[in-house]
């Protein structure tokens, strides 16, 4: 959103271009079916504020995409990181991106309850699960979080950049999940976050993040 506007098909496209080899965005499903993706999930309608779970796709005004658009302007050659908003979209969301061809091993459903995440391992076999929380809200301690979600299939930890430290990167790795986090938006915030470890950063300023990732890691990976 640095660049361009918010969950457009036009700062998706030009995230790309511009080096980054993953998206992310928040989705919600429409009342007849369809995978849009906004951050806010609520249109204003005859001055009041509806959600999109109760409107129609004809109903959302056109910069709202859906997630098939994205695929179709985008392609498929990139990970996908998506904020799940309502139960429903777990499904919606897997049915849209196998029909379009994506690959569901580089897509990460991300979810702020454990519990749901789990819940999903059994109906989602193939996509990668994310419980995506604030080390202030993991009441049993993160080896504790970390020990029940690795045991339950869940793939990655997702947190704010400033939960995250190099001993809490190493304890997530050490049960074979991978850790991400997210609001890194200045350079030496980007930089610490992959000193300590993280396997993925999120970056509203994608140049900045492309820049340091090459500084610190080397060449980024396009597949």
């Amino acid at each position: 959103m640095a660049h361009a506007p918010e969950n457009t098909l036009a700062a998706f496209a030009l995230a790309l271009r511009l080096g980054a080899n993953g998206l992310e965005s928040d989705a919600w499903t429409t009342a007849d079916g369809h995978v849009v993706l906004d951050h806010d999930g609520v249109v204003k309608k005859f001055v009041r504020n509806r959600p999109i779970s109760g409107l129609r796709l004809s109903d959302l005004p056109s910069h709202i995409p859906t997630l098939a658009s994205l695929f179709e302007t985008c392609g498929t050659n990139f990970d996908l990181s998506i904020d799940i908003k309502d139960e429903q979209s777990f499904e919606r969301t897997t049915e849209t991106a196998r029909n379009s061809g994506f690959d569901e091993s580089r897509l990460w459903l991300c979810h702020h309850s454990s519990a749901v995440v789990i819940a999903q391992r059994s109906l989602l076999p193939n996509v990668r699960l994310v419980d995506s929380t604030r080390l202030s809200r993991i009441k049993e301690g993160l080896e504790m979080r970390c020990a029940k979600l690795s045991s339950n299939g869940v793939d990655c930890l997702n947190m704010h950049h400033t939960d995250w430290t190099a001993g809490s990167t190493t304890l997530v790795h050490k049960f074979g999940m991978f850790a991400f986090g997210w609001d890194c938006q200045y350079n030496y915030v980007l930089s610490s976050s992959l000193r300590m470890g993280l396997d993925a950063v999120f970056s509203d300023h994608v140049d900045a993040m492309v820049e340091t990732y090459e500084k610190e890691v080397g060449f980024i990976p396009r597949t």
